[in-house]
């Protein structure tokens, strides 16, 4: 079965590689790769006869640096993306299209890292086009954004941090297993799903509660920033200047999920819609008329199925064909919409 796959792999990176070289298919270009990033096709979307072009970055499901896609993670390939369109001159700006309910803490704030970077040296403007779920971390990557669409039905908001471990004392002590822990210091086995609850001291939680408090105050510092961002830029617009943050907005900011219409009115997003809306708001921002779309493909092939296979521990291939999310670690820090926790 291995050597089927491999020898079906085999057959599509020739495939891929002829087709690159004699000059692929119509509606496809294949771009410059670069050292240590992944190499990455341009596909048309949508071909409205014009030299200028609108790059669609997708954020879907959940935001980790776990999860990787061809050997390659979540970050990266946004990350590159970004690189790409900020190089190509007819790419005038980039629409992102998010349906997440958040994740990890780090890969949310180096993707909102990438996109202010892309904004402040590219000058082109980041549109949001909120899909289903754009929350916790989904709207930590949308809030440096020029300007944010959301449908009235969009679940969003979810501005908070949570982190959460599990306790098996008291299993272990049913079945008679006793840990032994020998310690640097006392507070080298915070977290440790094997101590007894009387032996998690009150200033083990207030340090925990700590880094949680800090971690949700650089989540309102980013909102507050780039809804601020937004506004200085979209002050001269003719037709709208987007939304402001509602004087009582912090008081929304405690975790609770938001419609599309609440976040509306409360100025965390700036137009209710779907993607067309979103499509004509980046037009319009980018001064472009009608622009072609176009998406960032990797080309799979098998340098990436080498840089995979070196990168997992797993002793053989597995392929899945469910739908199972990816698994959290417990005791990591997550944005992460109360929706998805069950």
């Amino acid at each position: 079965m291995i050597a089927l796959v491999l020898l079906c792999l085999l057959l599509v990176s020739l495939y891929s590689n002829l087709k690159n070289l004699f000059g692929g298919v119509s509606g496809r270009s294949s771009l410059p790769a670069r050292a240590g990033v992944p190499r990455l096709q341009e596909t048309i979307l949508e071909d409205n006869d014009s030299t200028n072009k609108l790059a669609v970055i997708e954020v879907d499901g959940i935001i980790t640096s776990q999860f990787e896609r061809g050997g390659y993670t979540m970050v990266e390939l946004i990350q590159d993306q970004l690189k790409v369109a900020e190089r190509d001159k007819r790419v005038k700006a980039v629409i992102l299209k998010v349906n997440s309910p958040g994740g990890e803490v780090l890969a949310s704030d180096d993707i909102n890292k990438a996109i202010k970077k892309f904004q402040d040296d590219s000058g082109k403007p980041v549109v949001v086009s909120m899909g289903s779920l754009a929350a916790s971390g989904g709207y930590y990557v949308s809030a440096p954004c020029r300007w944010i669409v959301a449908n009235e039905l969009t679940i969003t908001g979810s501005i908070g941090v949570i982190m959460s471990t599990y306790n098996y004392r008291g299993l272990m002590d049913k079945i008679g297993l006793r840990p032994e822990v020998y310690k640097s210091g006392k507070f080298k086995d915070m977290l440790s799903g094997s101590k007894k609850e009387e032996e998690v001291t009150p200033e083990e939680r207030e340090m925990v509660q700590k880094l949680v408090n800090d971690t949700f105050g650089k989540f309102k510092s980013v909102v507050a920033e780039g809804r601020s961002y937004a506004n200085k830029k979209n002050k001269d617009n003719s037709d709208s200047k987007g939304r402001t943050l509602a004087s009582k907005w912090a008081d929304f900011a405690d975790g609770r999920v938001l419609s599309g219409k609440e976040a509306y009115d409360l100025g965390f997003v700036d137009e209710l819609g779907g993607w067309e809306t979103a499509v004509e708001r980046a037009e319009t921002l980018a001064h472009t008329g009608k622009a072609t779309l176009v998406q960032y493909e990797q080309i799979f092939d098998f340098s990436s199925l080498f840089r995979l296979l070196g990168k997992s521990d797993a002793k053989g291939v597995k392929v899945d064909l469910g739908l199972d999310l990816p698994k959290l670690p417990a005791g990591h820090l997550y944005f992460l919409s109360p929706t998805y926790l069950h």
